[in-house]
């Protein structure tokens, strides 16, 4: 018999795999077990968080005007906007091996002096 999360999600009320969420949720060494009602709103909380990030990098981002989002969009989004900063190590800023090579070469004369 399907229970209640297999059902919501198979009626399209989510739309992340319940089954990965789940996954996820296992991994941490401080969950013995999941109660069904808690895995069905982490997962549609999951994803409302990932809609807002979406449309708020795309709403402020580059892409607007041809309709894409870019990484560069939501590296910028988590930056610059508070509730997203938290994401800074996740999505860090892209940057060029050459710039990044500099800024090592520089660190280092900083800590030979």
């Amino acid at each position: 018999m399907e229970n209640k999360v297999e059902r919501a999600a198979n009626g399209k009320n989510v739309s992340l795999p319940v089954s990965r969420v789940k996954l996820i949720m296992k991994s941490s060494p401080d969950v013995s077990c999941i109660n069904q009602d808690a895995l069905f709103l982490t997962t549609k909380a999951t994803e409302l968080f990932v809609q807002h990030l979406a449309l708020t990098s795309y709403n402020n981002g580059s892409g607007k005007q041809n309709g894409t989002l870019s990484y560069s969009d939501l590296a910028n989004t988590a930056e610059e906007a508070e509730p997203f900063q938290f994401l800074t190590d996740i999505l860090p800023k892209k940057i060029l091996a050459r710039d990044y090579l500099k800024s090592l070469e520089e660190m280092e004369e900083e800590d030979d002096n």
